[in-house]
């Protein structure tokens, strides 16, 4: 992967300022920029985190230190996000050329569209876990202007289960030799596991239209 999204590398060239800078890289995904990679930093903080790399205090202070850092980050860049949708959601993804026509495609709001009918406000803790659908799913419940209040509720779960879980699994599994020899594969493994929830709704609609072909009349 390229260099400026290995979070290794950004982690090391962050130096003291390593939990502050992916902060600010965690905020800026969740709120409009979907590329970063938000899942394998998180992973990557609880690594080094463990390693002592990253430390405020104590173990138990850094460790929580780390959780409420970061959790303000993500609930945060998501709240940006839905004023975003809201305010200059529908001339962000109008039809373009070149890079930002890739990033900012209509055709990404359709399908979060869809994904958002399907599951409601809940959708907003499910797309937590999938990259780049957590990122539009937020920008579509500003366009959507869904309740503040109802929105910030949903988030802040999905916001804090995501840090937690991902982060912890850092803390607990980067010192295994096998994943700390082999970071680049272990990020490329968080990001495949990630899109899971993805792949199987895919698979179960396509089942289901398959059936629903098969039981309509002729």
């Amino acid at each position: 992967m390229p260099s400026w999204l290995n979070p290794e590398v950004i982690i090391t060239s962050l130096g003291n300022w390593a939990l502050w800078g992916v902060a600010l890289i965690i905020f800026i995904e969740c709120a409009i920029f979907p590329i970063l990679p938000g899942d394998s930093l998180l992973f990557a903080v609880g690594m080094f985190t463990a390693m002592g790399t990253i430390a405020y205090g104590g173990t138990w202070s850094t460790v929580i230190f780390v959780y409420i850092v970061l959790m303000i980050a993500a609930v945060g860049g998501n709240l940006a996000g839905y004023w975003v949708g809201r305010l200059i959601g529908p001339p962000l993804f109008k039809p373009r050329t070149g890079f930002m026509g890739k990033v900012f495609n209509p055709v990404y709001i359709d399908k979060t569209h869809e994904f958002f009918a399907k599951y409601g406000a809940r959708a907003l803790i499910l797309a937590r876990f999938v990259p780049l659908v957590r990122t539009f799913v937020t920008l579509i419940a500003g366009i959507s202007t869904m309740k503040l209040k109802t929105f910030i509720g949903f988030t802040a779960i999905g916001g804090v289960a995501w840090v937690l879980i991902v982060t912890t699994a850092g803390y607990f599994l980067g010192g295994v030799p096998l994943i700390k020899d082999n970071f680049e594969l272990a990020c490329v493994i968080i990001v495949l596991v990630s899109v899971l929830p993805m792949v199987w709704e895919w698979f179960k609609a396509r089942r289901q239209s398959k059936k629903s072909a098969v039981a309509s009349p002729q």
